[in-house]
């Protein structure tokens, strides 16, 4: 079993990349379990939501305490939480930022940024940056393929709404298949 924890704000669509990376590992033949962890936080509020992927039935009910992956959605998070904690060598961490990323992450993770919140002012005309994360994490992982997200995404949204979302996707998609390669 390999565990995605997602750290976000309030109203930034963690729990929504959680369900949508879901369905997308879903569709490609995998178990899985999504799920987010909050309270009565306000928009702004860290939350966190969580993924799991596995070949066999997922059982296990609790938090994600030791993830592979990580996404984090607001890189000023990482001043606030331990985005990293619990991470082991071999992990993926994907930080929308466009600044590096050295302090505090754990020997042996490999972090890779990328600037969503361009991406998405730029297609989406608005600082939500959930699917153009949700691309990055597909391209830098493979834990889901591009297809699937864009099936995900058709089922989700309509219209415009849809295809900007999937240019969205794409795009950072694209922008990570290359990082990821390079790194």
């Amino acid at each position: 079993m390999q565990e995605l924890r997602i750290h976000g704000r309030g109203g930034q669509g963690s729990v929504t990349a959680a369900e949508l990376i879901a369905v997308a590992a879903f569709e490609g033949g995998k178990y899985v379990q999504a799920f987010p962890a909050f309270g009565v936080e306000r928009r702004g509020a860290p939350v966190q939501a969580f993924v799991r992927f596995s070949d066999h039935p997922v059982r296990l009910r609790s938090q994600v305490y030791t993830p592979d992956f990580v996404i984090v959605q607001d890189s000023s998070l990482i001043q606030d939480v331990d985005v990293f904690k619990g991470m082991q060598p071999g992990g993926i961490a994907i930080i929308n930022t466009e600044r590096p990323i050295e302090q505090g992450v754990p020997e042996g993770v490999r972090v890779l940024t990328i600037d969503a919140t361009t991406i998405a002012l730029e297609t989406l005309g608005l600082p939500i940056t959930n699917t153009a994360l949700m691309g990055a994490f597909a391209a830098a992982t493979g834990m889901v393929s591009f297809e699937t997200l864009v099936d995900a995404l058709r089922h989700r949204f309509s219209g415009l709404l849809a295809e900007k979302n999937i240019e969205t996707t794409r795009r950072a998609f694209e922008e990570m298949k290359v990082k990821a390669g390079a790194s």
